[in-house]
């Protein structure tokens, strides 16, 4: 498939530092991945609905700490990008307010690429 004809995209990108368990993840990136999602559908319904008819594309990023989250943060709210931090409510692994996860897109997956190409998937 050429770079042109591929759908939008949505990373979830989750800190090494804090050690989840699995389970987690999982919630966590779904939190993140459902408010994307509702964000996207409100004010930016032509990337949302490319986004659905092509799969709904993510993927699980992993970053080493809260500064380098902030960093593509600022980059991707810069560049007009939907993002949502997950702050967690503290009843389980990790303190209340405690970021866990940080979500973008769904975006054109060239934009997602240019801002998490030195992150390995998780």
């Amino acid at each position: 498939m050429s770079r042109e004809l591929e759908g939008p995209s949505m990373a979830l990108i989750v800190r090494k530092d804090l050690s989840l368990s699995a389970g987690k993840v999982a919630v966590q990136c779904s939190h993140a991945a459902v408010s994307c999602a509702l964000t996207a559908k409100k004010t930016e319904s032509r990337i949302m609905e490319r986004w659905q008819s092509s799969g709904s594309r993510k993927v699980c990023l992993a970053i080493d700490n809260l500064e380098s989250m902030k960093l593509i943060l600022g980059k991707a709210k810069s560049a007009g990008l939907i993002t949502y931090l997950v702050k967690d409510a503290g009843h389980t692994e990790v303190p209340a307010g405690t970021v866990t996860v940080l979500g973008i897109g769904p975006a054109p997956k060239s934009s997602i690429d240019i801002l998490t190409n030195e992150l390995t998937t998780y």
